[in-house]
């Protein structure tokens, strides 16, 4: 039997062979055929009115009956429309914020006022943030070199490195200490301590620059003062 013969199922039912379409592709669209050149609106990325049109487009979807679908399998209920329910606080958040804005004008106008012109004959020595002052207090501990452009690096992979040296070192610290197993860092003692004396090191030494030059302490190089 060939192909081309009819198939029969069943008395006086018959099936046609399939017949193959030519799918025929238009300006390399996949078929679609697109609308002529006079219906096309030239307006592009790049042109000055795409944004409006791009808004009249997102308008009924978020507003109107189009946008409606997107909330089709939650009940009435439980639904609540963009405008006004999703709309309103965010005018009211703009108002607040003008509001402080000119609360600040009003009252802190002082701290918002240009400082004096720097002068090169002044003896004053700049001061850091309160941030940065314990890296300024840092510095006087020890060779600039080595206290400004190699522990500080240092101590910057090693926080970024922690998640790997805490995986490698961990384990094998905890089988030298007969521990079960090596604790998270949340609950890692030995971590945990390394971190509170960091800050309060930190701390310190903010402290002591805060204190000014009058409060000096004894170091190895002799008294070192605050900023």
């Amino acid at each position: 039997m060939s192909e081309k013969e009819i198939n029969k199922e069943g008395p006086g039912a018959t099936v046609a062979a399939p017949k193959e379409v030519q799918i025929i592709e238009l300006d390399g669209h996949g078929g679609h055929t697109l609308e002529p050149e006079w219906k096309r609106l030239p307006i592009g990325p790049d042109h000055i009115l795409y944004s409006v049109v791009v808004g009249l487009a997102l308008f009924p979807i978020l507003m109107g009956d189009a946008g409606h679908h997107l909330a089709d399998d939650m009940p009435d209920e439980d639904t609540h429309p963009f405008f006004p329910d999703h709309f309103w606080p965010y005018p009211i958040i703009a108002v607040v914020m003008l509001i402080a804005v000119g609360l600040l004008s009003a009252f802190v106008q002082k701290n918002l006022q240009l400082e004096t012109s720097a002068d090169p004959r002044a003896t004053t020595i700049p001061r850091p943030d309160w941030y940065f002052l314990f890296l300024f207090q840092f510095l006087k501990l020890g060779p600039e070199l080595i206290m400004s452009l190699v522990i500080p690096p240092v101590v910057v992979g090693a926080f970024l490195l922690f998640p790997f040296i805490d995986a490698i070192a961990g384990p094998r610290l905890a089988h030298r200490l007969g521990w079960k197993s090596w604790p998270v860092p949340g609950r890692n003692i030995i971590t945990g301590t390394i971190f509170v004396l960091a800050l309060v090191y930190i701390a310190f030494l903010t402290l002591w620059a805060l204190a000014g030059p009058e409060f000096c302490l004894p170091y190895f190089t002799g008294p070192v003062c605050g900023a």
